[in-house]
């Protein structure tokens, strides 16, 4: 599996979805469209590309209107065989699926109970955590993995930069890293990050009340449109993409409520510089 497939299984999902409100059958999306019901389901499967053409006809075909959503739609198809930078690399499916998914997003809304999210680590920090978390790995291993998660950094400083909101749990600030100012300087990078005008930093605190985020780390991606954001679930050997709007938003919810109960910003911040002075 490569990185497009993301962008050809969302199209899919999303056409099919389409196809399901207008309460059409493959046969009868056929006999209106003219595109044969097995070319429908493979698409909707996303064993295959989908020419802009198609999703045209399909798209007049459930009557959508959206032009927002015309317009999601057609660009999945026309990006759906690009090669990504990161195509280059030897990175596992679900991992370049995060990748596509954070290219294509506008907004990125995250809560990480023990670590430090991915697009805020420094490179020392980054080592650290992915020499834990794979326990097998070797330097030469590390390195080009290190290397992509910097490179995933740019989505930060970009001409239309991601939008993103991370909620930090207290105990991913209080952790040790191995090695020498390592921790102080994921710190400092979270207070210079902080200062973009599309980062908003904020620490859920050990002393808060049970919240929605105790059952683990999430994120919500989303893409300007209500029905096509994307959330992701993460574990120790694999990852799960959410993107059922009914369940999608149960996440963004439990985002906003996430919110409430941790430090604002400035309050976020002074916890952070608190941390980096203590390190000293």
């Amino acid at each position: 599996m490569t990185a497009p497939t993301v962008r050809r299984r969302r199209l899919g999902s999303e056409l099919r979805r389409l196809r399901e409100g207008a309460k059409l059958t493959l046969d009868e999306v056929e006999a209106q469209s003219g595109l044969s019901a097995s070319k429908v389901s493979r698409i909707e499967s996303a064993t295959r590309g989908a020419k802009p053409a198609d999703v045209e006809q399909l798209m007049s075909t459930y009557q959508l209107e959206d032009p927002d959503i015309r317009a999601f739609l057609l660009t999945l198809a026309k990006d759906g065989g690009k090669r990504g930078w990161w195509q280059s690399y030897d990175l596992t499916p679900v991992y370049a699926d995060l990748i596509s998914l954070e290219h294509d997003a506008s907004t990125f809304n995250t809560f990480e109970p023990m670590l430090i999210p991915g697009l805020l680590q420094t490179a020392g920090y980054a080592r650290a955590v992915i020499n834990a978390l794979s326990m097998t790995a070797t330097p030469a291993e590390i390195a080009p993995l290190v290397e992509v998660r910097m490179a995933r950094q740019s989505v930060l400083t970009r001409p239309r930069p991601l939008k993103l909101r991370a909620i930090i749990h207290e105990a991913a600030i209080s952790a040790r890293a191995p090695g020498v100012g390592v921790m102080r300087d994921q710190m400092q990078r979270l207070l210079d990050v902080a200062e973009y005008p599309h980062v908003t930093i904020q620490v859920l605190p050990l002393d808060a009340e049970l919240h929605p985020g105790a059952a683990g780390g999430f994120t919500v991606l989303g893409f300007g449109q209500a029905g096509l954001d994307v959330a992701l679930l993460e574990q120790l050997d694999s990852s799960l993409y959410i993107e059922e709007p009914h369940d999608v938003s149960r996440y963004a919810e439990a985002f906003e409520r996430l919110t409430a109960s941790a430090l604002p910003f400035d309050q976020s911040l002074s916890l952070i510089a608190a941390k980096k002075d203590a390190l000293q």
